[in-house]
């Protein structure tokens, strides 16, 4: 039982250690991108990848039914057969940079989503996102890794363990969602 109350309280306090102010620039940033039509796109390995496969339903399923009007949001990890594609005909690195190439403008917001911060096909794409002008986000565990220093803002959760740095990702997403959906919501009973 011990173990277990370790556990949920280091997350908390994790959670507890990162920057609100920070978060709601997020949630700004969110905003400002359903609002100009511009297009998120997260990406990440493994267990981040399934965030950001979960992030994306809620963005695009839930901002619409709040606000009539779909928000362009993408996962990078959902098309099996281009990640392998990519793999196999050039090299792993390249899995999400090359799906990012032909779709991101300037403007847009590409969420780089790794415990480690060490990923070379997120840093990858991190690179190429802001190359083509788009805002980069990066979600990282440990001290940030490579991919702090690439991105144009970072939100990092200072652990070294692997399943509460993934749970604080999922949290962070979950939370900058609840918000942009609290304004979308609200937007839609003000009166005309």
């Amino acid at each position: 039982m011990n173990q277990i109350r370790f556990y949920l309280e280091d997350v908390s306090r994790l959670l507890g250690e990162l920057p609100a102010e920070q978060l709601d620039g997020l949630v700004q940033r969110l905003l400002e991108a359903y609002d100009q039509g511009r297009q998120v796109f997260l990406l990440g390995n493994g267990g981040s990848a399934a965030t950001c496969s979960h992030i994306v339903t809620d963005l695009q399923k839930c901002i619409y039914l709040a606000g009539n009007r779909t928000f362009r949001a993408m996962a990078l990890t959902d098309s099996i057969p281009l990640i392998t594609a990519w793999a196999n005909d050039t090299a792993y690195e390249h899995v999400f940079a090359e799906q990012l190439r032909p779709w991101v403008q300037p403007g847009d917001l590409v969420f780089c989503v790794s415990g480690s911060g060490n990923s070379p096909n997120v840093l990858n794409a991190a690179r190429l996102g802001r190359e083509m002008g788009a805002y980069v986000v990066a979600l990282a565990g440990y001290q940030g890794g490579k991919l702090a220093p690439l991105a144009d803002e970072s939100v990092i959760v200072r652990c070294d363990n692997m399943q509460r740095i993934e749970d604080c990702h999922m949290v962070v997403l979950h939370l900058l969602f609840w918000r942009m959906l609290q304004v979308v919501e609200a937007r839609g009973k003000e009166p005309a």
